[in-house]
């Protein structure tokens, strides 16, 4: 008898605390219940402004008008990373000797060994110009896939300019053309990068061209003053 009043009482217990559990959390599903908007509001999309532009086209500058004013020291300081391997001589490095370099066929100095990819190179441009070393220091490796020069490039036009202006010093036979404004111009223009035509905003507070409403200017009769007494 004793322990079917035991079971009777530990059942009891199990049952009341289930349904405890169950009653408290039909009691929070009520109180914590999200509040639905009657409205659903206005959708919007986001804007992400990654800072990137349309790209700026690397424009060769017209050379009869930069190459006068560059800055021929400073071209000679970058050149020191050049160094490693070039030697501003006849003389032949890990890459081929740079004197007179500038007016001379590609991949023809004499007594170094060219790889295939500047030989062919060679084959199908008749000599170096200002505007060939301007592409090919810029990335070696991209504009002569399979050279040896492993350098990674220059990739400032001003740097280049400069680097080219103390080459054309180291016994040069290409003639610095006379300048052309034409070609100038578009370099600039290229530099510049493309102009929006975007409207301009007007700023808050900003005068506006509406006309003034003029209280005195209006047709409408004018309210009669009250006699003097």
């Amino acid at each position: 008898m004793s322990d079917d009043l035991g079971f009777n009482k530990i059942a009891g217990a199990v049952l009341a605390t289930g349904l405890f559990i169950v009653g408290l959390n039909q009691v929070a599903s009520h109180v914590y219940e999200p509040e639905l908007a009657a409205k659903e509001g206005m959708h919007v999309d986001a804007v992400i402004d990654t800072g990137g532009g349309p790209a700026v086209p690397d424009v060769p500058p017209d050379w009869g008008t930069v190459l006068p004013v560059a800055d021929v020291a400073a071209g000679q300081a970058i050149f020191a990373k050049c160094s490693s391997c070039h030697k501003p001589t006849d003389e032949n490095a890990t890459g081929p000797g740079l004197s007179g370099v500038l007016g001379r066929k590609p991949a023809s100095h004499p007594g170094f060994a060219y790889s295939s990819a500047m030989q062919e190179f060679g084959g199908k441009t008749p000599v170096w110009d200002f505007e060939h070393v301007y592409e090919f220091i810029k990335q070696p490796g991209k504009d002569v896939p399979g050279t040896k020069m492993t350098f990674a490039g220059l990739k400032k036009s001003d740097d280049r300019i400069n680097v080219i202006a103390y080459l054309h010093t180291l016994n040069s036979s290409l003639p610095v053309p006379k300048p052309d404004p034409a070609a100038a111009a578009k370099a600039a223009e290229a530099a510049a990068g493309p102009a929006t035509n975007a409207p301009a905003v007007a700023k808050p507070g900003a005068a506006t061209n509406a006309p003034a409403t003029n209280a005195a200017a209006t047709n409408a009769p004018a309210a009669a003053k009250p006699a003097a007494k």
